[in-house]
């Protein structure tokens, strides 16, 4: 019994084993996206699974965190930690203020507006001439620092990423199982019974929102540290709906669905780009596009709690 209490923990260790016992720069680099992906997929996983508010724009807080981090350090000479906690702070406060106003519109008003603001910013990165560097992009990112410790190899920066997830994991458990997570549990429950229970429903749900969004500037500012290069193009429509079905995929409102939601996509993500060619000649991106949201119906219809969820299924079909 104690074995399988902590099987998923066991599960999670022998994966993320394996980059250290493969040494490749490629499985190195896959997971450290799959870390990356996570992070974002945390925040989005309360707004969605708890706020019960569905956002199809933080691919722009995910770039908004990039490019501050890629100006700072490039155009004004900041050093990489300050550039960092700023691109933490700017998608937090940039969703403060978009999110009094669109957090008041419900279902498919509130996914519109989301992604017109998602729209708007990759127009602004794309256009944005000098400072962002146009379609180019902006190169020569230093690596990230703290101090004289420097994270300028895969293996280190892998460390970093999923030392970070799991502080993540522990912190949100705790959050959850607060008094705070509690009343998130409410609304998620029932929105209209949380208010008529005395819970401040608008200000959890803007709390959620500025959350998410801090997450995924913080993960926008260390990719651009790994990748040294940043660019309009990872932070298009097409990188919102793939957290969107990260956290649907993994579980929303669940504690191993961020983690298995990215894990899951960004593989799938990388057999895709070798078998759609294989099938379609010289075929583009909206392939994927197509394939994604094929998957995310058959998951609403025979599986709307998640690939989480299935080991609880699993249990009780052995219980009876």
């Amino acid at each position: 019994m104690r074995i399988k209490k902590y099987s998923g923990l066991l599960i999670a260790l022998l994966l993320l084993a394996i980059p250290l016992i493969a040494q490749s720069n490629y499985v190195y680099g896959l997971f450290i996206v799959v870390g990356l992906y996570t992070i974002i997929v945390q925040g989005l996983g309360i707004l969605m699974g708890y706020a019960g508010q569905v956002s199809f724009g933080h691919a722009a807080f995910f770039g908004l965190g990039g490019y501050t981090a890629a100006i700072l350090t490039t155009r004004f000479s900041w050093s990489p930690l300050p550039a960092l906690l700023a691109a933490v702070f700017l998608p937090a406060v940039i969703a403060a203020v978009i999110g009094r106003q669109t957090l008041k519109l419900r279902e498919l008003y509130l996914a519109l507006a989301t992604l017109g603001f998602g729209i708007l910013v990759s127009i602004v990165f794309a256009e944005g001439g000098e400072l962002t560097g146009g379609p180019s992009g902006i190169s020569g990112i230093p690596h990230f620092q703290i101090g004289s410790l420097s994270f300028d190899s895969d293996g280190s920066f892998f460390l970093l990423i999923w030392l970070l997830v799991v502080m993540l994991m522990i912190g949100i458990k705790n959050l959850i199982h607060s008094r705070t997570g509690r009343a998130l549990c409410a609304i998620r429950e029932s929105e209209y019974a949380a208010e008529n229970a005395g819970i401040d429903c608008s200000r959890l749900k803007l709390q959620a929102f500025i959350f998410s969004a801090l997450l995924a500037g913080m993960a926008g500012g260390l990719y651009a540290f790994y990748v040294s290069f940043i660019s309009p193009s990872p932070f298009s429509f097409h990188a919102s709906v793939q957290f969107v079905l990260m956290a649907v995929i993994g579980g929303l409102g669940t504690f191993w669905g961020p983690l298995i939601g990215a894990m899951v996509v960004v593989l799938l993500s990388e057999v895709l780009k070798e078998v759609i060619p294989l099938i379609i000649p010289n075929a583009g991106g909206e392939y994927q596009i197509i394939i994604y949201g094929m998957i995310l119906v058959i998951l609403m219809i025979y599986q709307p709690q998640g690939l989480s969820s299935l080991r609880n299924r699993i249990s009780l079909r052995g219980l009876k």
